[in-house]
């Protein structure tokens, strides 16, 4: 087997295994939080001081695979996880849980930046798309199996999971360790580069580069889903009185989707167009998608309305992530570390402007996302084509 093939199968494979891991403890803490003594807002805060330590922290572990290599900094990211999910299942106290998901926020957001330059210094510019996208696939179908494990598990003990998805932690660990070679070579890597925490003018500096309008679509990609995910099961309970059973065959069907279009579709599609127009187009049907989402009526067209939607929007990260790979006139670390503090903020930000919204309205979200995308396609299809 050609080697460049082989270390794309095993980095492919460790971010299915992780993401099963992380995947897996997803339906549980709703009910670990109740178990012990927590309410609804102690899980929004849960879920939004993950993504702020990612924002904070993984251009810190960008910037130090640009100067250790990507491997070391893929098996700190794979111990910083394994050790937070220890903690989850240890946990008998509130500040427990938000001392685990920090400590997971902080330390895991090491992989994706890593994995990605991984991908960057691996790849042709041609591959990269493709590339980007087996990477986004690898990381959707990790999360589609692993809550059904999950729920499983849960039937155990509300711990078990979390057991499980550390040792799935140390089981990606070692198949790393062993398997995957060092794709920054010594020649290439940043030995006196400054690494200091991420601060907030940096990142408002790189969209100024050649980066930021890729920077700005992965924004969008992650923000437009946040707030689809984010308020679904809500519209769908109070316009269709669906229940748990309805919504999750429905978000099921969207993560087969999500990591089916990332995997299969977006490497033939970025290769034959390119980027500029997988993103504009992308973006123009991620509006049709949430439009769609509004005017369905029944099951199965919401089912078809929401796989049509994830599947455009699925489109937009690999995407952006090749753009920023490729324009990126520094190093491929730090540029997908600043990239994934884009995605953060849209992880942060989506699902608190969904939720304030649907109060006033429960259309509201998904004519925003309308809205902001409508425009989003209209600046990105002049930048790319005056």
């Amino acid at each position: 087997m050609n080697p460049k093939n082989k270390n794309m199968i095993i980095l492919i494979i460790s971010l299915i295994v992780v993401m099963m891991g992380y995947g897996i403890a997803m339906p549980v803490l709703p009910f670990y939080i109740e178990s012990l003594g927590g309410s609804g807002v102690h899980y929004g805060f849960l879920i939004a001081s993950y993504g702020v330590m990612q924002l904070i922290f993984a251009p810190v572990w960008g910037s130090l695979s640009d100067k250790y290599g990507r491997k070391p900094i893929l098996l700190a990211g794979l111990i910083g996880l394994g050790m937070a999910m220890s903690l989850f299942a240890l946990a008998n106290k509130l500040w427990l849980l938000y001392a685990a998901q920090m400590l997971s926020g902080s330390l895991s957001s090491a992989t994706l930046p890593a994995a990605q330059a991984y991908v960057g210094d691996s790849t042709t510019r041609e591959e990269r798309g493709g590339a980007m996208g087996k990477i986004g696939g690898a990381i959707g179908l990790g999360i589609v199996i692993g809550p059904g494990i999950g729920g499983m598990l849960a039937s155990y003990s509300l711990a078990t999971p979390f057991w499980i998805a550390s040792g799935f932690c140390l089981l990606t660990f070692l198949i790393i360790l062993a398997g995957l070679p060092e794709s920054l070579t010594k020649e290439n890597r940043c030995e006196d580069l400054d690494i200091c925490f991420m601060q907030f003018r940096g990142l408002w500096q790189a969209l100024f580069t050649p980066i930021g309008l890729g920077l700005i679509v992965a924004f969008m990609a992650i923000f437009s889903q946040a707030i689809f995910s984010s308020i679904f099961g809500l519209y769908a309970l109070t316009r269709f009185n669906y229940g748990p059973e309805q919504v999750g065959t429905i978000l099921m069907a969207m993560g087969l989707m999500y990591a089916l279009a990332q995997g299969l579709v977006v490497g033939p599609i970025t290769k034959r167009f390119g980027e500029h127009k997988v993103i504009s187009s992308a973006l123009l049907g991620t509006t049709v998608g949430f439009a769609l989402i509004l005017l369905a009526n029944t099951f199965l067209t919401i089912l078809a309305a929401v796989s049509c939607f994830i599947m455009l929007s699925s489109l937009l990260k690999p995407s952006a992530l090749a753009f920023v790979s490729k324009n990126t006139v520094g190093n491929q670390g730090k540029a997908m570390g600043i990239t994934e503090s884009y995605m953060s903020l849209g992880r942060i930000i989506g699902p608190l402007w969904g939720g304030m919204i649907f109060d006033v309205n429960l259309y509201y979200p998904y004519l925003s996302g309308i809205l902001l995308l409508l425009i989003m396609f209209i600046a990105t299809a002049s930048f790319f084509y005056h």
